[in-house]
């Protein structure tokens, strides 16, 4: 595959800097939130990409017929990583995870109702696998859902869930057949927020971002927000959270702290010595550089492969995109280590602080890359797919 982009690529890439720079505005875009920028929620966040929608850029990948271009998802790529380096709202999981599954599984009543609202930015969703006892292990979830007349009682708990304090709607998993194996019997639901037996409570990360528990008591889900087939959501979920490593864990945001790094090295001084003259300072300088060239090469193969999947010409990128989610993050807690590391003990000062190196961008970052490796699955968990799907190691390996 080729690294590098096309004319058209790179044109459709300028066309977008030039878009956000006629948008730019603070209250919109803060790349100090790391990959938590995608989940903050003002009117003006959503004023944006509602913009970007009227531009047609929401539904890049879309087949026609629901909207779409059918264009190469390269070009939803670079959009991507495009809004992340400003620290912007994304276009994850609204045209990525529910856009594309209800594309491939939904009904034509949830398609009719939802694709629209997605390419207009007209909703909000919330995404719900994990649960206490059922984190990064999807398939041991236990809310419960009991077939009543015309739909479905739900009951039980959710927890680490982004963004159910502002969405409208929760695309939520629940166990449908306690009796099947854990990887069966779960069906995916679209549930209003709204709903009077919804209690959404929040969960502040140390990272200063809030999550949520979510409690359904006896919340009916009428038949038609059943998405796909009964007892077939882990299937769906596990095609979904492809989507999740890849987007929601852009790249742009990692290289645009090394660059920091790699300007506050070129002027510092350490014992009225450069630091940039240290052999050891370099030593660990290039090996940052050229793992952040492993990381960028790695999720331009995600795209390439998604690609292929897509015209019928090879797997899903389950493997790869867990190859990158792995390498990335935790390459993301190796810059942030160097970054506080390098600057010394200014860089324990808040984030905004002049006098901090880097704007005190590495006290925040280091506790940003934590969740990073824990969002979307763990890095353990990134570890079991690659060994199992992409070696062919048995479980008990």
């Amino acid at each position: 595959m080729d690294f590098d982009f096309t004319n058209e690529q790179e044109a459709f890439r300028t066309e977008v800097e030039a878009f956000l720079d006629a948008n730019d505005d603070p209250e919109v875009f803060d790349p100090t939130r790391e990959n938590m920028a995608q989940i903050v929620d003002t009117p003006k966040r959503r004023a944006l990409m509602k913009k970007l929608g009227d531009q047609g850029w929401l539904g890049i990948t879309w087949p026609k017929d629901y909207g779409g271009q059918e264009g190469e998802g390269v070009y939803e790529y670079i959009l991507n990583e495009a809004l992340a380096r400003r620290g912007g709202p994304q276009i994850g999981k609204g045209v990525g995870i529910i856009g594309k599954t209800l594309i491939a599984h939904g009904s034509e009543v949830l398609k009719e109702e939802f694709l629209p609202k997605i390419l207009a930015n007209e909703v909000e969703f919330a995404v719900g696998y994990s649960e206490p006892e059922a984190g990064s292990d999807a398939a041991a979830m236990k809310l419960k859902a009991d077939k009543t007349e015309g739909g479905w009682i739900l009951n039980g708990q959710k927890t680490w869930t982004t963004s159910a304090h502002f969405a409208e709607w929760y695309w939520v998993g629940a166990r449908t057949d306690p009796d099947a194996p854990k990887h069966h019997g779960i069906t995916l639901f679209l549930v209003p927020l709204d709903h009077p037996g919804i209690t959404v409570q929040g969960i502040w990360t140390m990272g200063d971002e809030r999550t949520n528990d979510v409690f359904f008591d006896d919340v009916f889900v009428p038949d038609e927000y059943v998405v796909g087939q009964l007892n077939h959501g882990f299937q769906y979920i596990s095609q979904a959270l492809d989507i999740e490593r890849f987007t929601m864990f852009t790249f742009s945001p990692v290289e645009q702290r090394l660059d920091l790094l790699v300007q506050y090295v070129r002027t510092a001084t350490r014992d009225g010595e450069p630091l940039r003259d240290d052999p050891r300072v370099r030593a660990r300088m290039a090996r940052l550089a050229t793992q952040a060239e492993v990381a960028r090469c790695m999720g331009l193969r995600v795209v390439d492969a998604s690609v292929k999947a897509e015209d019928g010409g090879g797997p899903p990128p389950t493997i790869e995109a867990s190859e990158y989610k792995l390498f990335t993050t935790e390459f993301s807690k190796c810059l942030a280590d160097a970054s506080m590391d390098l600057g010394g003990p200014g860089t324990q000062l808040r984030v905004g602080t002049d006098e901090a190196p880097m704007g005190g961008r590495a006290e925040s970052t280091y506790r940003y890359t934590v969740l990073d490796t824990i969002g979307g699955g763990t890095s353990e968990v990134q570890k079991n797919i690659i060994t199992r799907r992409g070696l062919g190691l048995p479980k008990n390996f």
